[in-house]
């Protein structure tokens, strides 16, 4: 991995491409027009970001697609010089629904790759099943193939060659979109999945020339073993993207990638928006902290460039998530100063291990590798989530 912040502003990655030191992260809270975050990422891309950061779960793949074609048809950017990163969701990790997954997204994204591919999170949950999301061949092989997948969900249901069209007309209309399918007591519903089934097809995504680079999300350094170790491994992690600022600094975390080659990305760099739905709303705001304020006026900066460069000068590769025109400008100015000895000492004295979204609650591993759910029901074990067997009736794949 070598890094080069005063003249490319860029990593390379384990198996060949160079990575933006800084991208633009384009989540938003339910509540913000999906049209906002198109300016933004066309405001982005006029300021000099290059590294884009979107993901299924933020449910604006189209808009901000539209935003970066919107940049490359006026001349602004040339395709070869975004770096586009997309993630997979926890309910197609499915191997079979690895690859629809991803064409869907790059229809809606209008290019016919992606840079960087990675697994959203290290667990599964319950598919719905959504014919719109398999892919079109599938009608068009007819109702033998058909039926093959449908039995998977189904057993004992056959569909008969009549039915097709009645079939295909309902996966016009049925969207599919249950983010975090839930039971009737309101737990979120998992599903045992291999993590290892589903890197080999993001495997077969990169050989298929779908992405360019493929990673992981949200992963311990067990789990990352998990994948490192793996019989046939092709391609291992170029990247692992993380809650990461300086009350979290995953200090292990990051020196262990840098022992694999594996470049640790942050999210949630600024302390994360304050979406009730993903972060206590009692949780300290990282910008108000005082040590980054004396570090920032010392240098005429603000705390947010700050904690934006710290993560720079650590070897991390840093998000940068802002709809305000002039955030998205001062968070790009980070590459005319450098922080001392002393700044990246005070800031690393910051760490205290707390984490902003509270979804991770779900997965939070120990160092047995053991990830203990809030829901009593469920268990993480490397690698697979292990159910109990019973679902509203219906028995479970162990």
């Amino acid at each position: 991995m070598m890094t080069d912040l005063k003249q490319s502003h860029s990593v390379r990655l384990n198996d060949g491409p160079f990575m933006p030191v800084l991208g633009f992260g384009t989540y938003a809270p339910d509540h913000t027009p999906k049209s906002q975050a198109a300016e933004a990422t066309k405001v982005a891309i006029d300021v000099g970001f290059r590294h884009i950061d979107s993901a299924y779960l933020y449910q604006n793949e189209e808009e901000v697609g539209q935003a970066i074609w919107e940049k490359i048809a006026d001349g602004t950017v040339k395709r070869e010089e975004i770096f586009y990163t997309i993630k997979l969701w926890a309910t197609f990790f499915r191997a079979e629904l690895v690859h629809p997954a991803l064409e869907r997204s790059l229809k809606k994204l209008g290019p016919d790759y992606v840079d960087l591919f990675i697994i959203h999170v290290p667990f599964a949950m319950k598919v719905s099943f959504c014919f719109s999301l398999l892919c079109p061949r599938l009608f068009h092989h007819g109702y033998k193939h058909l039926n093959y997948l449908i039995l998977a969900w189904f057993p004992g249901f056959f569909l008969r060659e009549a039915d097709l069209s009645e079939v295909h007309r309902i996966a016009k209309t049925f969207p599919g979109k249950e983010l975090l399918p839930k039971d009737a007591s309101g737990e979120i519903i998992l599903e045992t999945v291999e993590l290892c089934d589903t890197w080999e097809a993001l495997e077969k995504c990169k050989e298929a020339g779908l992405t360019r680079s493929i990673g992981v999300s949200n992963f311990n350094h067990k789990l990352l073993e998990l994948i490192l170790n793996k019989p046939g491994l092709k391609y291992k992690p170029t990247c692992n993207q993380v809650e990461c600022h300086p009350y979290l600094n995953q200090s292990k975390l990051l020196e262990f990638c840098k022992s694999k080659d594996i470049v640790l990305v942050a999210y949630s760099a600024l302390g994360s928006q304050r979406d009730p739905q993903w972060v206590d709303p009692d949780c300290p705001h990282l910008l108000e902290e005082p040590i980054l304020k004396s570090i920032a006026k010392k240098h005429s900066g603000s705390p947010g460039q700050v904690a934006l460069r710290y993560q720079l000068q650590r070897g991390v590769v840093v998000l940068a998530k802002s709809f305000s025109q002039e955030r998205i400008k001062e968070n790009f100015q980070i590459f005319d100063f450098e922080l001392t000895p002393e700044d990246m000492k005070a800031i690393d004295g910051l760490n205290r291990n707390l984490r902003y979204d509270k979804l991770q609650l779900l997965w939070y591993q120990d160092d047995a590798g053991l990830c203990l759910l809030h829901q009593s029901r469920w268990e993480l074990q490397m690698g697979a989530v292990h159910i109990q067997p019973s679902w509203n009736g219906l028995p479970v794949r162990e």
